[in-house]
């Protein structure tokens, strides 16, 4: 029997991560094997400051990284910005925002040697890491480090009121969270040129344009389109879904020759598993697979 202790330190971390930058909600999901199958919806919860990226926030989600990644009933997780609050009396409402990039008011007086630790461990990378499916959900600004967390996601579904953009040249800067690497990758050197040096917003029609979105919907559609990409995955195996994303994103690293050396490997492997054999059963006898996770 496992020890239980694992899971009493998941519980407290994961009460510490909703009391401070983040909230989190894990939402079972129908038909999953194992059963259990959760998304994490993770919520970026600082509004009044149109959902910017602190210390406070980067701790936050590194700290929901380390759970989802022991947790195996999580299956997909979720990257969102918590909507503006209500106005004052007499104020214009905030507008809606994933993450409008770093709080900047953390840069004043800081050297290289201030900043490098932070940039070394940061929640960018550790997003990017994560060995289980992640969907960023945005709806209004993207902007610098937002972007970024965008990046660091394996799919972006935006609503139509979305910006994005990599202001950071405004600053005298450069993206320092793997955008300028990330950017490059998924929409190609010239647009990524241009996005970084001139720091210009793009609107979400392009951003799908050049691919740097998957889909875009209105903003009252965004949370189902999302819920339900994440719950077609969720009922996938999930340990085929981990090898799945570790084949694919071994093509962002390897020549080519390579990249499909290593796919034959991983597919081969597969061919030991108790999944492939559910599914290959289950495609024959066409009933749904009833997944072990390995």
């Amino acid at each position: 029997m496992k020890s239980i202790q694992p899971y009493v330190q998941t519980f407290v971390l994961l009460r510490q991560c909703m009391n401070d930058a983040i909230q989190i909600e894990n939402i079972p999901v129908e038909g999953t094997f194992p059963e259990g199958g959760l998304i994490s919806v993770w919520t970026l919860n600082r509004p009044d400051k149109l959902n910017s990226l602190n210390s406070d926030s980067h701790k936050a989600l590194k700290e929901a990284c380390d759970l989802a990644e022991y947790n195996d009933s999580i299956r997909v997780i979720i990257i969102t910005g918590a909507p503006p609050n209500p106005p004052l009396e007499g104020k214009k409402p905030k507008p809606y925002s994933f993450a409008a990039g770093a709080d900047i008011s953390e840069f004043v007086g800081k050297n290289s040697d201030d900043v490098r630790p932070f940039f070394e461990d940061n929640a960018w990378e550790r997003v990017w890491n994560l060995s289980k499916p992640t969907i960023a959900m945005i709806d209004g600004f993207a902007l610098g480090g937002g972007t970024e967390l965008a990046l660091s996601c394996d799919i972006r579904i935006a609503s139509n009121r979305s910006k994005f953009g990599t202001p950071e040249i405004n600053l005298g800067l450069i993206p320092g969270g793997g955008g300028t690497q990330r950017l490059c990758r998924l929409i190609g050197y010239g647009k990524a040129l241009e996005m970084v040096l001139t720091g210009d917003m793009i609107d979400s029609e392009l951003a799908l344009s050049c691919g740097l979105i998957n889909s875009v919907t209105t903003p009252e559609e965004l949370k189902e389109t999302t819920m339900k990409l994440a719950e077609n995955i969720a009922k996938k195996s999930p340990y085929t879904t981990k090898v799945a994303k570790r084949a694919v994103r071994a093509s962002l690293d390897l020549p080519f020759s390579e990249g499909v050396r290593m796919e034959r490997s991983e597919f081969v492997a597969l061919f030991d598993t108790e999944d492939k054999e559910i599914g290959v059963n289950a495609f024959l006898n066409r009933e749904s697979p009833k997944w072990l996770g390995k």
